[in-house]
């Protein structure tokens, strides 16, 4: 016991290290000011603007840059459809796999386009080499850097400044902060034993003297983008579990600190903009406070295991931790800590079955999936944190009745209306599919377990569609048969899409509004958003928000499934 919580602190140890580091360097990046990869990226970067045509220098508006970021998803999108339309007619198809359905190829453009990477396929044997590669590999550099561009124009938008330019800072995101580190990332996977090959499947001879073909691939410059850039689409259908992705404690440690890198030091990376870094300090730790906890009950639930299994071989307490559905080289421990970071971080990754989780470990899933922000995707997450913070500066205004005002800018009714846009997107966007899917669990669902662990099936797939998450429960037939898997691709295109664009465009509205407002100088009389007193105040707004929306939806799956299991 001791021994697994003493490695899930070391992992939060470094992460709390290299954060502050992390978050000043990517402030610098989007700045301007001067960093160690200029003289190789500069020119690099000139090219780029030369080729493309951008004017690297032109702000953009709210409505140029929501405008820009929709030019670029939609001929990303229509690049990748057509070339997994066509991945039988092309090259490096070693296995000479045919083209999916429509459907599957449909979802999956859209679902990695949206940097939620749900899968409803395997990968080793529905996508070529070519395909992994060019199609699903090019979308992870793409959504990631479009969600850290988005995260820092609304940065920018809340401290009064131009939101910038879509063009170079989606550019940025890739030259200074996204390919730098999946490189040296590569690297190391490589030599910690993940494959990075063109060959076919190797045959091997078995124990019985059968042959059988071990898939393989080019996986390690693959995996790292995919963990540090918040998507968790798999090369395998295992994702993280397979000991191709993911082989060994160290290459664990590096995947789980890559998820988290990024959305972690973000949080500084606004206290450098605003010149506030007590402030960034303040909803750091806020966040990691909520992070730790989620850790420790889902870790807990997991060592104590099933009583009701326990009860029924009588097993020693050191041999009674929850391994079902694990790989043992990982354990309970680095299981708890990967899945509360993948979710937490809307990366998606999984080195477990999430289904044969306990149902504390699947409510802090689940938990944050809803709320989004612990730590939240790719650049938006963060940007959501800041969401919860306007509406803590609204209510918290009108508590002592004054307007309400945030980095010396008031929040008027249109600020607090796309805000409430924003987080009421989500519920709907879960609920209402989610609805339907439970009224017809026969016809649609396919779920492979009834009672409340199928109502938590069902729900999970649907916010981890609207979270930008994509990890899922196994029990769905999401992938077979064919009119179950039909459904599910296409009833998860409305979270997919509603859930990712309508809080991008609310949030570049709200981050213009803020950019053309006057400042209002600071009196006595002004909130400050730099304490310890309104940290604690938005951690509140953000629990009870997120608790009041899916409290009801809780209640019916995990937590009526952990009193069942109480109850024996």
């Amino acid at each position: 016991m001791l021994q697994g919580f003493f490695q899930i602190a070391v992992t939060l140890i470094i992460l709390v290290v290299i954060a502050p580091f992390f978050g000043r360097y990517m402030a610098r990046v989007y700045l301007g000011e001067k960093t160690l990869l200029d003289p190789a990226m500069i020119p690099l970067e000139r090219v780029i603007y030369i080729l493309s045509g951008v004017r690297a220098k032109v702000n953009m508006t709210g409505w140029q840059y929501i405008r820009a970021v929709m030019f670029i998803n939609i001929i990303a999108g229509g690049l990748v459809f057509a070339l997994l339309k066509t991945q039988t007619f092309l090259p490096l198809n070693p296995t000479r796999l045919a083209t999916p359905a429509w459907d599957t190829v449909f979802h999956t453009t859209i679902s990695f386009l949206t940097n939620t990477d749900q899968q409803h396929y395997s990968g080793e044997t529905t996508l070529s080499y070519l395909s992994q590669i060019l199609g699903i590999g090019y979308m992870f550099f793409v959504s990631a850097a479009t969600g850290l561009a988005v995260g820092i124009a609304f940065i920018r938008g809340l401290t009064g400044k131009p939101l910038g330019n879509f063009y170079v800072d989606l550019t940025l995101s890739v030259t200074r902060i996204l390919l730098p580190i999946s490189l040296v990332g590569a690297i190391l996977l490589l030599a910690s034993g993940v494959p990075e090959t063109l060959l076919g499947p190797q045959i091997v001879t078995t124990l019985d003297g059968a042959t059988q073909p071990i898939a393989r691939g080019p996986v390690a410059h693959f995996e790292i983008i995919k963990q540090l850039g918040e998507n968790g689409g798999g090369f395998f259908g295992q994702n993280s579990a397979h000991p191709f992705e993911n082989p060994n404690p160290a290459t664990n440690l590096l995947e789980t600190i890559a998820m988290a890198s990024i959305p972690a030091a973000f949080i500084f990376t606004y206290g450098v903009f605003i010149g506030n870094t007590k402030q960034a300090k303040l909803l750091f730790w806020m966040v990691f406070i909520i992070f730790v906890v989620l850790i420790g009950v889902s870790a807990v639930d997991e060592y104590q295991g099933n009583p009701l299994v326990n009860d029924l071989l009588d097993l020693d307490p050191d041999l009674q931790a929850n391994l079902e559905g694990k790989e043992t080289r990982f354990g309970w421990a680095q299981t708890a800590l990967f899945t509360v970071t993948t979710t937490g971080t809307m990366c998606g990754a999984v080195n477990a079955m999430l289904d044969s989780l306990m149902p504390l470990g699947q409510l802090s899933a689940l938990f944050n999936l809803f709320l989004q922000i612990i730590w939240g995707g790719q650049g938006t997450g963060t940007a959501y944190l800041f969401i919860y913070l306007i509406l803590s500066v609204f209510v918290t205004g009108l508590m002592v009745g004054r307007t309400p005002e945030f980095l010396g800018r008031k929040i008027e009714k249109p600020e607090v209306v796309l805000a409430s846009v924003v987080l009421l997107v989500h519920p709907l966007v879960i609920l209402f599919p989610m609805a339907i899917t439970l009224a017809f669990p026969d016809q649609l669902a396919g779920t492979g377990n009834p009672g409340f662990h199928g109502v938590t099936e069902v729900v999970y797939e649907y916010a981890s569609a609207a979270a930008n998450n994509g990890s899922g429960f196994a029990g769905l037939g999401n992938s077979e048969p064919a009119k179950t898997a039909l459904w599910w691709n296409l009833s998860c295109l409305l979270p997919l899409i509603l859930g990712r664009y309508l809080p991008i465009v609310a949030m570049l509205l709200l981050a213009n509004n803020m950019a053309h407002k006057q400042p209002v100088p600071e009196t006595v009389g002004t909130l400050r958003t730099d304490t310890v007193l309104f940290t604690i105040v938005t951690a509140g707004v953000i629990v009870i928000l997120g608790v009041l929306t899916f409290f009801p939806v809780m209640a019916l799956g995990p937590i009526a499934e952990a009193f069942q299991i109480a109850r024996g």
